[in-house]
């Protein structure tokens, strides 16, 4: 499993068993104390987005609540794609809360499912997809902050192409 844009909590079931869990991160002080984590790699997506991992070599991928940050978004799901093997979920999760001067504006300006068509434009903008799928995951909807995520399974990297990114949130 890849846990990117890690930190020193990793937002996975904490019921669920995992061959490993890499975490990618920018503290590796953080990282370190990230009890999930099997492995640990300290590297800036907005810096460089090519993600230092073999082809096809997770199960399964994370980013949860940093989506925001990315300046490069379609550039870093398209390595994903190339590091999951086909087939294999990449989840994208994310609040209505964030850090106003580190997020990009298009973040900014949009209402929550504005953000969650976003996230699918990202996963057809890296053409590494399948068409994503929009959740509201709310604990308490209303009383309670918001969650949502947005997941798309890895393409076979000759299909490439992964939709339109249109979606609404369910």
């Amino acid at each position: 499993m890849l846990d990117l844009m890690a930190s020193w909590v990793s937002h996975l079931p904490a019921q669920a068993r995992y061959a490993g869990v890499t975490g990618l991160g920018l503290n590796q002080v953080e990282l370190e104390r990230n009890p999930v984590l099997t492995r640990r790699t300290v590297h800036d997506l907005n810096r460089d987005p090519a993600l230092p991992y073999a082809t096809g070599e997770f199960d399964g991928a994370v980013l949860s609540v940093s989506v925001q940050y990315l300046t490069q978004p379609a550039a870093v799901f398209a390595e994903v794609g190339r590091a999951l093997r086909p087939g294999a979920p990449f989840a994208v999760t994310f609040s209505n809360r964030m850090f106003p001067t580190k997020a990009v504006l298009a973040w900014r300006m949009l209402d929550d499912e504005g953000r969650a068509n976003l996230v699918a434009l990202y996963f057809g903008e890296s053409g590494a997809f399948a068409p994503p799928r929009a959740f509201d995951l709310s604990p308490a909807p209303g009383r309670s902050d918001p969650v949502y995520a947005v997941v798309a399974e890895a393409l076979p990297p000759a299909e490439g192409g992964g939709g339109d990114g249109a979606t609404g949130i369910t």
